[in-house]
């Protein structure tokens, strides 16, 4: 089993709008960077586990647990003009873009703020954490996961 994090703006697609899908399940479209794309693609595997990230709001940070349910595959909404993901160089014989499925296992109880995980030294090396990181999707260890899981109560 693999951790990972994946960050989403909650006026885009928050834990409120996984909570209303059904069975708290929906495909984690649009990610448009090449690095995200190919850990969505070639590692995230079902039950590998997910951490939701709130970003571009005050204060960013985790807000639940997910998990994979559906491994990678093409990314439908780059194939769609109307959609806002479109990519007129992907081709549904070749695609671009891929994406997976998660379903939402728990919403915490409060929200661990970015700030709050800068406090900790058990975060060291998280690469939620390094200087310049700015990926939607990334994999968290073990530990950090654990030591997370714990500041949730």
């Amino acid at each position: 089993m693999t951790y990972w994090l994946m960050k989403s703006e909650p006026n885009a697609f928050g834990i409120d709008d996984l909570e209303k899908m059904p069975d708290q399940t929906e495909h984690w479209d649009g990610v448009r960077n090449y690095q995200a794309r190919n850990m969505m693609r070639d590692d995230m595997k079902v039950g590998d586990q997910v951490f939701m990230y709130h970003s571009n709001c005050k204060p960013p940070g985790i807000v639940g647990h997910m998990q994979v349910v559906r491994e990678g595959y093409p990314d439908f909404t780059a194939f769609n003009p109307q959609s806002k993901y479109f990519d007129e160089k992907s081709d549904p014989q070749n695609p671009r873009w891929f994406m997976v499925d998660i379903q939402l296992v728990c919403r915490f109880k409060r929200l661990i703020s970015l700030d709050e995980l800068k406090l900790h030294p058990q975060l060291e090396g998280m690469k939620l954490l390094q200087r310049g990181n700015r990926l939607s999707i990334t994999p968290v260890s073990k530990d950090h996961w654990e030591f997370i899981l714990g500041l949730e109560g």
